[in-house]
C-alpha cells in the first residue's frame, strides 16, 4: 500500500469509521468487512459497516454482525442512516469492490464524502476514487488483504478469534474451500495463521456450506434436474431461473449462491452461466476454467466484471432476451472454449 505511514498516522487516534462493501455481499465481502471492523474497534475507533443490500442468513452468524446496517429495498430510513454515517465519517473503507457502481445508491454518498477513502480489493480494473489503495489482483480474497494490512500496521498481536473467524470465512469461500486455482501455498499459510488465532475451520464451513433451508435444497434440485442445459458444441453449461420459479421455491437472498459451479463441474465444460430474474434486472454469474476469461466477456457484453475465472453481470433485457443475447455471442468465443 502506498502512503501506509499516512494511513497509520490517521488510525493512531480514535476516528469515526465506516466500512462499505458491495451489493449482495458474499462471505469474503462480509467477512473482510467484519474482520476489519472488529480489529478497528479493538484499536479504539467507532465503527459501522454498511451493506447496500440484504445478505444471506448463512452469513449473519459472523462476530460483529450487529455493526452492519443493511440497506433495505426502497427503505428511505436505512438510506438516510447510511448517508448520515458516511457524511460524518473520518475514514471510509471500501472493501471487495473496485467500482463505486458496485455499491449502487451508496456510491454517490461515498464519492461526495469528505472522509479519507481507503480501497482494499482484489478485483480487476479498479476505479481511481480512493486516497489510499491496497489492491492486488493476485490475492485470492479481500480477507487475505485485511490480514496483510493488519500485519503492515504492526498489529497482528491484536488479532483474536472473532477477527480471525471472519477473515477465515472470506478466505475459505473465495478459494472455493481451497479448491480454486487461486489457492497457493500463501493461502494455506494465511489460513494456518488465522486458525492459530482462533478461527475454527469446521465451524466456519458448517455455518456457510452446511446450513441450508429446505427451500434452498429444493431449488437446487429443480435447477439441476429441470433447468440445466449443456451445449457440447461450446463446452458450455447454463441455467436460467424466472421470478416465478424463484418464488415457487421461496427463494431468499443467497439461495442461488454456488449454483453456477455445478455446471462447471461437468466433465468437459469450460464455461458455466447462471441467469436469474431479480425483477428489476437479470443477474448473471459466470464461471470458467483455465485461460477462458469471463471478466472480459462480462465487461464487454453484460456491464459486469470481476475475476478472470469468476465474474458477474447484469442485463435490463428480459430473461429470454438476455439468454438469446448470450447464445448469440457464444460463436465469438468458440475457438477459446476448445
Amino acid at each position: 500500500m502506498k502512503n501506509l505511514p499516512a494511513l497509520q498516522a490517521l488510525l493512531a487516534t480514535p476516528k469515526k469509521v465506516v466500512i462499505v462493501t458491495h451489493f449482495k455481499p458474499d462471505a469474503d465481502a462480509l467477512g473482510s468487512s467484519l474482520g476489519l471492523a472488529n480489529f478497528l474497534v479493538k484499536k479504539g475507533h467507532s465503527v459501522s459497516v454498511i451493506s447496500p443490500s440484504d445478505y444471506p442468513d448463512f452469513l449473519a452468524w459472523m462476530p460483529g454482525n450487529e455493526m452492519v446496517l443493511a440497506l433495505l429495498k426502497e427503505n428511505k430510513e436505512t438510506e438516510a442512516r447510511a448517508e448520515a454515517l458516511i457524511s460524518n465519517a473520518d475514514i471510509v473503507f471500501c472493501l471487495d469492490f473496485s467500482n463505486l457502481k458496485r455499491i449502487h445508491e451508496v456510491g454517490p454518498m461515498v464519492a461526495k464524502a469528505a472522509a479519507a477513502k481507503v480501497l482494499i480489493d482484489h478485483h480487476l480494473e479498479p476505479e481511481a476514487f480512493a486516497d489510499f489503495s491496497m489492491w492486488d489482483v493476485a490475492s485470492a480474497s479481500t480477507a487475505q488483504l485485511i490480514v496483510e494490512l493488519i500485519d503492515k500496521l504492526g498489529d497482528l498481536h491484536l488479532m483474536d478469534a472473532n477477527i480471525a473467524t471472519c477473515l477465515y470465512a472470506g478466505l475459505m469461500t473465495d478459494t472455493g474451500g481451497f479448491r480454486h486455482n487461486n489457492t497457493t501455498r500463501k493461502e494455506f499459510e494465511v489460513a494456518a495463521a488465522l486458525v492459530s488465532k482462533g478461527a475454527n475451520p469446521s465451524l466456519v464451513a458448517k455455518q456457510i456450506y452446511d446450513t441450508n433451508s429446505l427451500e434452498r435444497l429444493r431449488l437446487t434440485g429443480f435447477a439441476l434436474s429441470e433447468k440445466l442445459v449443456v451445449l457440447q458444441a461450446f463446452n458450455t453449461a447454463y441455467m436460467t431461473l424466472t421470478q416465478h420459479e424463484l418464488k415457487k421455491f421461496g427463494s431468499q437472498t443467497g439461495d442461488t449462491e454456488g449454483l453456477v459451479n455445478y455446471g462447471l463441474s461437468i466433465k468437459g465444460i469450460k464455461l458455466a452461466v447462471l441467469m436469474y430474474d431479480r425483477g428489476d434486472e437479470i443477474k448473471l454469474s459466470f464461471r470458467s476454467l483455465n485461460d477462458f476469461n469471463v471478466n472480459t466477456l462480462a465487461r464487454k457484453h453484460f456491464e459486469g466484471g470481476g475475476h478472470k475465472n469468476a465474474s458477474g453481470g447484469q442485463s435490463k433485457l428480459s430473461l429470454e432476451e438476455t439468454l438469446q443475447k448470450f447464445l448469440s455471442i457464444l460463436p465469438e468465443y468458440k475457438n477459446q472454449l476448445f
